[in-house]
């Protein structure tokens, strides 16, 4: 039983730590679609164990947050940050290609993950390259005009 509240926890730090989730309800969904059985009382403990807490957003709303990731890390302006490392973004088949200056793949992808940009739902890098893999429902060439949009305009502000 132990075994299964650790892996149920992890799932939760991961997917707060990769999207903005809103409410328990919203939580639980996304743990059961991973294959997790849990219920509102389990989710609340889990999330006073882990030290979540409710922050309000200042676009409206609030969302759990972690200690030491907090949900508004990144957004639009991580993005914008990491402008001078991007070579180019190209849309694949099914994913977003970045070609990044030698080494920066992981800063890049770190801003992107950080963002919780809503067609993103991960990323993998390399050296100098990373690979956006898009949610369901998000076309690879939505994201990449979304960030090629982002970065252009980062570089000429």
């Amino acid at each position: 039983m132990a075994e299964a509240a650790v892996a149920r926890r992890e799932a939760v730090v991961r997917t707060l730590r990769q999207q903005v989730v809103t409410s328990q309800e919203e939580l639980g969904k996304l743990l059961r679609a991973q294959g997790f059985k849990v219920t509102q009382a389990t989710l609340s403990r889990d999330l006073a164990r882990l030290g979540a807490r409710w922050v309000s957003l200042p676009e409206g709303g609030g969302a759990y947050e972690l200690p030491g990731a907090p949900v508004s890390a990144g957004g639009q302006e991580g993005l914008r940050s990491v402008h001078g490392l991007v070579a180019f973004v190209e849309a694949a088949e099914a994913m977003v290609v970045v070609r990044t200056k030698p080494g920066a793949a992981s800063v890049v992808a770190a801003a992107i993950d950080a963002s919780r940009h809503p067609g993103v739902l991960g990323t993998l890098a390399g050296d100098d390259t990373l690979f956006i893999v898009p949610k369901k429902g998000h076309s690879p060439n939505r994201v990449q005009r979304t960030l090629a949009g982002l970065w252009k305009k980062a570089l000429h502000s």
